[in-house]
């Protein structure tokens, strides 16, 4: 007869924290402390409890000014406030998967959704999960139960950690129908789901199973009906001394499981058991070790120093990561083996249910854990990627971590030295403002065996410039008119970006009008519409001209100014042989010295001064030549038209 224990059996990582906690705060009272119900749903690791002074009460009035111990199961919040009332000190062993749960459940209840938990109406989780719906949500076990609700327009759905995932998709398939809005949140233990995944396959391959663990766990239960559905024989047992030697006549192949509330000791008692069973009935047969069987079975993955593995997150708090390993307890990543580069808390890099790699820095540390490193990992991982990275000049991406003396760290799976000369092509005064950022880089300098690694954003930069300018280049031309932007200001005119090279925009170009400085007309970081004058592409200079994109002034001259008008200007500026007048930006008239005054005149400043107001006939127009005759001497006494 051949004895398989299921890959995933006993203990889950919210039962085993549980009775940790219990067992430290015990410890650390040194006296009697109380679980508020069965601390897990298995009477022989209760009784042993007992003995560690730890006693079950149902109602916290008989323990009031004591320690409790709130069970993996969670409560609800009228059990915290009735604690706070008398004055118990709580410690919390919730299990994070059921405490998650219990918040999905009160956000939705605050958002106006119709709470739907899937489970058994009974159960201390769901009854916990229920009273942080301020009691209003609702428990269904099967899809027909949907049919005695009335819900809202919007339901929310979460399931009992233990509960198949079969139920919840059947329960949700159903809810479908009701043409209401859905939201649907797994909360089921992936550790549950894993289980009874095994139990599943195991039960499939052989005739005979046994279900270890408590008579009143629901998911016990559970793992014994999956199995009869399996198609094997299925005995649900608290302990070894309930087997019976007639359930294994004939067979050859038994199958072992046990609900996430059994303890080790248990399941190999009941291993022991059937092991004497095939001794007694193969006595002619050399019969596997049992201490193998065990060793293969109950470590569900031998872990060495320095071994690699892969593994989920089940739990983070700001000091360290729990992980799943597939070993037979979860492994724990403190912070400082988190990543390469220091954070605050663990919450900031990874979250429950990420898949993350590790290296086993200790396969068992003062307290028995399996103590791993994402960094090593990482760093292992890395250094390939960026050896290669650095040999064929591709650019990598990574975080900036902080500000250290002299520039950057950045976190690339290693810890990456940005100096500050190297972060822009530009110096940068404030390097804080990086900090956190996603940054692309070049390596620029690289060494294995001392682990340093340099790195640039200035060739990054600089390589796209060149890019973008040879693509600039290649497809600009003389006479094109294009948008650019005005990156910077000059008393001689601006250089305007035009996706990767400069132009120069001369301030002649800038406008139809005198122009004293470019500032008038434009801004930096302004987009303007420009036209391609030339273009010297052997020392990449490109002349640029607003002006001729705008509507010259002297189109409607000839409408504007007629001969005869009288109209009103500002001298502008003097000359020898007369005043020049603005009458609007762009457009300037002469007065001739002779139609100055009515008298002799031998300059112009016997008359006028420049930034003057003056009215003025116009006397010819010349808009093809751009010019403009004006008299001040016939306009005198004579009064401009409305």
């Amino acid at each position: 007869m051949e004895i398989i224990l299921a890959r995933a059996a006993g203990y889950c990582f919210g039962v085993k924290r549980a009775i940790q906690v219990a067992e430290a705060a015990a410890r650390e009272t040194g006296s009697q402390i109380y679980t508020y119900g069965p601390l897990i749903h298995n009477r022989q690791a209760v009784a042993k409890l007992e003995e560690q002074g730890i006693k079950v009460i149902e109602n916290l009035d008989s323990a009031a000014g004591e320690v409790v111990i709130i069970r993996s199961h969670g409560v609800g919040p009228e059990i915290l406030n009735k604690a706070e009332e008398l004055k118990i000190k709580l410690v919390d062993a919730t299990c994070p998967f059921v405490k998650k749960a219990q918040e999905i459940a009160r956000s939705l209840q605050a958002d106006g959704y119709t709470v739907i938990v899937v489970g058994e109406a009974e159960h201390p989780e769901v009854k916990g999960i229920i009273g942080w719906t301020e009691g209003k949500g609702i428990v269904v076990q099967q899809p027909e139960d949907l049919q005695l609700i009335k819900p809202g327009k919007k339901i929310g759905v979460l399931a009992q950690t233990t509960q198949p995932l079969a139920r919840l998709q059947a329960v949700v398939k159903e809810l479908l129908t009701f043409g209401r809005e859905v939201r649907v949140f797994n909360t089921i233990c992936h550790a549950t789901e894993e289980r009874q995944q095994a139990a599943r396959e195991l039960a499939s391959q052989v005739e005979v199973m046994l279900v270890v663990g408590g008579a009143h766990s629901a998911n016990t239960q559970k793992l014994a009906a999956i199995c009869r559905e399996s198609g094997a024989t299925t005995y649900a047992i608290e302990t070894a001394a309930e087997i019976q030697t007639d359930w294994f006549k004939g067979v050859d192949k038994v199958g072992i499981t046990a609900g996430a509330s059994t303890p080790d000791w248990i399941i190999e008692e009941v291993v022991k058991k059937m092991t004497d069973i095939r001794q007694n009935e193969q006595t002619e047969q050399n019969p596997q070790d049992m201490e193998q069987l065990l060793n293969e079975a109950l470590e569900f993955q031998r872990v060495s120093r320095g071994q690699k593995l892969k593994g989920t997150v089940v739990s983070v708090s700001d000091d360290e990561v729990l992980v799943d390993i597939g070993a037979k307890s979860e492994a724990v990543v403190p912070l400082r083996e988190l990543t390469c580069c220091p954070v605050e808390s663990a919450r900031e890099y990874v979250k429950p249910g990420d898949e993350i790699e590790v290296v086993v820095l200790k396969v068992e540390d003062m307290e028995g854990r399996i103590v791993c490193s994402k960094q090593k990992a990482d760093a292992m991982k890395a250094m390939n990627t960026l050896e290669e990275a650095y040999k064929t000049g591709q650019k990598v991406t990574g975080r900036v971590a902080e500000v250290i003396k002299g520039g950057l760290l950045v976190d690339l799976g290693v810890r990456a030295f940005l100096p500050a000369s190297h972060v822009d092509v530009r110096y940068v005064e404030n390097l804080e403002k990086y900090v956190g950022q996603e940054v692309a880089v070049k390596i620029i300098e690289f060494n294995r065996q001392k682990a340093r690694v340099v790195v640039s954003r200035k060739a990054v930069i600089e390589e796209e410039q060149l890019q973008k300018k040879t693509n600039a280049l290649a497809t600009l031309a003389p006479g094109q008119i294009v948008k650019g932007k005005v990156r910077r200001i000059t008393s001689f005119g601006a250089f305007v970006d035009l996706g990767g090279i400069d132009g120069l925009l001369h301030i002649s170009e800038l406008a139809w009008h005198h122009v004293d400085h470019p500032a008038e007309v434009i801004r930096e970081g302004e987009e303007i519409e420009v036209k391609i004058l030339d273009i010297d592409q052997a020392n990449e200079k490109i002349s640029l001209s607003r002006r001729q994109v705008l509507p010259s002034p002297w189109e409607t001259v000839e409408k504007k100014y007629t001969v005869g008008s009288i109209v009103k200007g500002k001298v502008v500026r003097l000359v020898p042989f007369g005043a020049f007048v603005e009458l609007e930006p762009g457009v300037d008239g002469l007065i001739h010295l002779s139609q100055l005054a009515d008298r002799r005149v031998a300059k112009a400043d016997e008359v006028v001064q420049p930034g003057q107001e003056v009215l003025v006939k116009v006397i010819d127009v010349k808009s093809d030549e751009k010019r403009i005759s004006l008299s001040l001497k016939e306009a005198q006494g004579v009064v401009p038209e409305a």
